[in-house]
């Protein structure tokens, strides 16, 4: 029996701080005896006063006690050994006996993340000290990719972990594939966002990026049957790139009603009152920056019930299911990205996601101001914050929300603040990708939001009435309140409206937007509030680690790697464009890369591809604008005209390999189509004799960023060929080029400006201008219009049955044919046909493409997502690089 008696442990002194309260606590919670001042940790971190005081109240044995056992991460191979060792012994159990794979990399990603995690806490220091100005980049995606990759490139470390893995009896190769892709986004917004992450750690900006952390991304993608099947993606089975800090939670709130009073000095007091309450819990991800100590922060905030996780009474009364209901309910919150909104239950989930992200990234920022002690009217001096596209349009309603009803500001004076803190980025120009809500689904969910923002339109209308007194249309067409049946929160409005600059993401698109879907805006604020950031790409993802041959031939020829600092360096190997050497190795790294994407594709589809055919490459969100619909029709003609030639003539046709990838949305039924008709015909091909190497089709299940890497640098050909006007820039061109691919595209987006970079005579331009659109689509309604003949014999072949079950195809041809083209396919056909023919050509003089590849590679340097963030930083944020000095 064990004994009752507890050893007395003799009374231990330890001077108290004197910056840090004291707390008298009731009740034995300790051992008897042990004394121990406590001092009372805010929920996210010490201000830089008190941080001072703390450090200076630390006795002096105690300071050389830490500091002479403070934690040092590897230096070194052996140093990396040892703590891979450690790791697999130790954190996960095992031994050298059966440490497989999944075990190399889950030890090899503890022994970098424990070095990031070092200079992470120095570099929150540094910027607490600092106390400067923060950006807060608020994205509901953020496509990471894979992080041990690119933790090693940015530590400068990969050389020793490669080395030490191989000591170990690994490739490296082989554990950075056991990595899941981080299921935070799904296209080029989430990308965009990663790279202005990477980028902002770069130039040692202090930022914080939030997200949501959802628990099983978009989905993943299968492919039966040629259809597209959405799984679940269970990408957080093991993920040692997050930090769960239990301790930072916020209740949000949702539903219930408002209630007025007023107060003593006559002011109306709005409470919000009832509802439901959701706990948000905060996961960090460290962000490093290349080649500096600075690493940034990622705070993704995962829904839990307020409740907790089980009702025991329920339970013990036999109602099993309702006892972990509320836990489930709260925890859809953040389960998947982009729930199909085709339902009004979606809708409601949707918005609900935004005003939960927000609300506790807010709740964040605020309280981590208020630590400085400084008057609110410093609130933009010392804050800055980016909504990426429309989605995070709530937080300008909730912190006017938290200055009024909680800070008790005037609403003026709040209002002031608030249009001074955000800047808005628009990612579009197609009106009905501009987000909506509906009244009634504000009034239910978020009832006091509605308020506001009622309160703001008004406010805003009256200005513009004072503007334009007599133009009442004006008002209808600038109101956020769209008046409607039912009447719709205009989200883009609203952002507009709330931020003190909007900013397009390519020339063209920042034309478009003024002068179409917020002309009028800029005639009530003038044009300096519209401004132009072209978008841009990390060269340290996109070329250093995705084709580290490449990077390392472009270095051997700067002097350095410093391009990849400073991307304007790669202009230095256009002189050695005639160079034999340079261009024999520049084309073998090509072909080895085209190998290793034709070992995959095998190994993924069954089909044999052959590496010396044009790779021709559409990887992307799968939607009607981009056209991917055009790419397999132009496919199908091709096909076509290869079985009505004899063999002789087919063997002066150059052999090419079509890939497509991408992701339709779960409730898109037209671009579900699009993938299925693409499956269709690549069965029919790929099992053509007659064809046999001449012709390939492709499709990659699961498109992904890591996916990316591989076929970007395997690219010959990329298709960028939305219609003129709808795609506001586009990232993947640019990747496509850093890594000597060539482009067919329209006048879209960043396809003008990179023409404008590489020369007209590198890119295969095709297609009406985005000036011509809306005559042509208005001449298809109420003029003339017929199909391009060269179309109307590939639709005859895919009603024939020539692809399978015709009707699975009607609706793709039936929008082009019957319902008015929208999308100008058939009026872009025949300039594609030609233009294809025209790479063929192009591609036959191997020696010419080459010059091609080198000169665009050469020109790209404008194309940085570093220069992008300079430039949001001098034109938008007004913050400064943070000095580093060397640790």
């Amino acid at each position: 029996m064990a004994s009752n008696t507890t050893q007395r442990v003799p009374l231990r002194e330890r001077r108290p701080s004197v910056g840090a309260p004291l707390v008298d606590i009731q009740g034995g919670v300790a051992p008897a005896g042990v004394s121990r001042p406590k001092h009372k940790r805010t929920l996210t971190g010490f201000g830089p006063g008190e941080i001072k005081n703390v450090e200076a109240s630390i006795p002096e044995p105690q300071r050389k006690a830490w500091l002479a056992h403070q934690t040092s991460g590897f230096k070194d191979k052996d140093g990396f050994e040892t703590e891979v060792v450690r790791h697999v012994e130790t954190t996960l159990a095992r031994s050298m006996y059966n440490c497989d794979e999944q075990a190399a990399y889950s030890a090899c990603s503890l022994a970098f993340r424990d070095r990031l995690i070092l200079e992470w806490n120095r570099t929150q220091q540094r910027q607490t000290f600092a106390d400067s100005k923060r950006v807060y980049y608020l994205s509901l995606e953020f496509l990471m990719g894979r992080a041990l990759d690119n933790a090693m490139l940015n530590i400068g470390q990969k050389d020793v972990a490669k080395a030490g893995l191989a000591e170990l009896g690994f490739r490296i190769e082989d554990v950075i594939e056991q990595e899941h892709d981080a299921a935070l986004g799904n296209g080029g917004l989430g990308r965009l966002a990663a790279c202005f992450l990477d980028s902002l750690a770069s130039l040692n900006y202090s930022a914080w990026g939030y997200g949501l952390r959802y628990r099983y991304g978009i989905f993943k993608q299968e492919i039966i049957d040629g259809y597209q099947v959405e799984v679940p993606d269970y990408w957080l089975d093991f993920n040692p790139w997050e930090f769960p800090r239990h301790d930072v939670t916020v209740d949000i709130q949702f539903y219930g009603h408002v209630t007025k009073r007023t107060d003593d000095n006559g002011k109306t007091i709005a409470t919000w009152e009832g509802g439901e309450i959701v706990k948000a819990v905060a996961y960090d991800v460290p962000i490093p920056g290349y080649a500096t100590p600075s690493t940034n922060n990622l705070r993704l905030w995962s829904s839990k019930a307020a409740s907790g996780e089980f009702d025991f009474q329920k339970f013990n009364s036999g109602d099993y299911e309702n006892s972990v209901a509320d836990q489930q309910r709260a925890e859809t919150i953040s389960a998947v990205l982009y729930p199909n909104d085709n339902l009004d239950r979606g809708k409601e989930l949707r918005l609900k996601q935004q005003y939960f992200w927000v609300a506790a990234s807010l709740y964040d920022i605020v309280r981590r101001f208020k630590k400085s002690r400084r008057p609110w009217k410093e609130f933009p001096d010392q804050v800055a914050i980016q909504l990426n596209d429309t989605h995070p349009t709530l937080a300008v309603v909730e912190l006017q929300r938290i200055l009024v009803d909680l800070e008790g500001l005037d609403w003026e004076e709040a209002w002031n603040i608030v249009t001074n803190t955000f800047g808005y980025t628009n990612h579009t120009v197609l009106p009905e990708a501009l987000e909506k809500w509906s009244v009634p689904l504000f009034q239910h969910l978020l009832p006091r939001h509605l308020q506001l923002i009622y309160d703001i339109n008004l406010f805003f209308l009256q200005s513009v009435e004072r503007k334009f007194p007599k133009d009442r249309e004006m008002l209808a067409r600038v109101s956020i309140i769209e008046e409607s049946q039912p009447k719709m929160v205009r989200m883009a409005h609203l952002a507009i409206v709330g931020s003190h600059k909007v900013n397009g993401v390519a020339e063209l698109h920042s034309d478009l937007i003024k002068t179409t879907i917020f002309k009028d805006f800029v005639e009530v604020f003038g044009p300096d509030k519209f401004t132009n950031v072209t978008n841009g790409i990390t060269p340290r993802r996109w070329l250093h680690q995705a084709n580290p041959r490449l990077s390392e031939l472009i270095s051997s020829k700067t002097g350095s790697q410093n391009f990849l600092k400073d991307l304007t360096e790669l202009a230095k190997i256009e002189h050695y464009k005639d160079d034999k050497a340079f261009r024999k190795e520049w084309a073998e790294i090509k072909y080895a890369n085209k190998v290793r994407l034709a070992k995959h594709i095998k190994k993924t589809t069954g089909v044999d591809v052959n590496p010396s055919a044009l790779f021709d490459v559409q990887v992307k969100r799968i939607h009607e604008y981009k056209r991917q619909q055009m790419n397999i029709f132009g496919v199908i003609h091709r096909y076509l005209t290869l079985k009505s030639l004899s063999p002789e003539e087919r063997k002066k046709f150059q052999p090419r390999v079509s890939i497509f990838g991408g992701k339709a949305a779960p409730g898109y039924w037209m671009a579900k189509q699009i993938i299925h008709l693409i499956n269709a015909v690549g069965a029919v091909v790929n099992n053509d004799k007659d064809i046999g190497d001449l012709l390939k089709v492709i499709f990659l299940e699961d498109y992904n960023v890591s996916k990316a890497e591989m076929i970007i640098p395997a690219s010959d050909l990329s298709e960028h060929i939305s219609t003129a006007g709808t795609e506001a820039s586009g990232t993947s061109n640019m990747k496509f080029v850093l890594n000597g691919g060539l482009i067919i595209g329209t006048c879209d987006g960043a396809n003008i400006e990179i023409t404008r970079e590489i020369g007209e005579q590198n890119i295969f331009l095709f297609g009406n201008l985005a000036e011509d659109v809306e005559d042509i689509r208005h001449n298809h309604t109420y003029g003339s219009y017929t199909v391009d003949p060269d179309l109307v014999k590939v639709f005859e072949a895919i009603e024939k049955g020539t692809f399978g079950e015709p009707n699975d195809f009607m609706g793709m041809i039936s929008a082009v044919r019957d319902h008015g083209d929208f999308y100008l396919v058939s009026d872009d056909f025949h300039s594609y046909i030609e233009t294809q023919e025209l790479v063929d050509k192009a591609y036959r003089d191997q020696e010419g493409w080459i010059t091609k590849s080198i000169e665009s590679v050469a020109r790209m340097g404008f194309f940085s997502s570093d220069r992008c963030i300079n430039e949001y930083a001098e034109g938008i944020w007004n913050i400064e690089p943070l000095a580093v000095k060397d640790q």
